[in-house]
């Protein structure tokens, strides 16, 4: 139990990266945020987090009685490409963010950086794990590092951005590499 909740924790950390660099970049361009408008970025970016994966969980539901045999297999390989594509677009060019407050900007950040929980809701799927505890776990943990981005932008700017998604997309990949070997 323990170990699933470290486990967990892990996960939820390596999907915040996202949600932290946007946050972070966020943090450097608006530097006029007010409290309520950090909130929502926060609640968002955490709502999303913790919804996506018990989409993906459901819709993996109704797949993964076909696929049980290589489950192991399969969350593998989606963690492996959900890690090396935060490292890739990690080493991308950083996307032109707008300096100004939206809803809709708000909205759609959110949606991109929880894509990859949804997958990791799939696997959970696949895996015939429980999903409720871990999605919870990922929307407070990705809710308070939005906060912490925003917050940390403001004081160092935008000096490590994307890098911060390399640790992430890491970790994603460790995990795949531990379920596929069955630990």
């Amino acid at each position: 139990m323990a170990f699933q909740i470290i486990s967990t924790i892990l996960i939820a950390v390596a999907l915040a990266m996202d949600a932290f660099s946007v946050s972070l970049t966020k943090g450097f361009t608006q530097k006029d945020l007010k409290t309520n408008q950090i909130f929502f970025y926060a609640l968002f970016f955490g709502f999303f987090q913790f919804i996506m994966p018990i989409l993906g969980f459901y819709c993996g539901e109704v797949i993964s009685k076909f696929i049980a045999s290589i489950a192991s297999f399969i969350g593998f390989i989606l963690l492996l490409g959900i890690g090396l594509n935060m490292i890739r677009e990690s080493l991308g060019e950083d996307e032109d963010i707008s300096d100004t407050f939206s809803f809709g900007e708000v909205t759609l950040l959110a949606i991109a950086t929880s894509i990859d929980a949804f997958a990791v809701g799939l696997t959970y799927a696949i895996l015939n794990e429980e999903i409720l505890l871990p999605s919870v776990i990922i929307g407070i943990v990705a809710f308070l590092f939005t906060v912490l981005g925003i917050f940390l932008g403001k004081k160092i700017g935008n000096y490590f951005g994307g890098r911060f998604q390399i640790f992430g997309g890491v970790i994603l990949i460790l995990i795949g590499i531990k379920i596929l070997l069955g630990f």
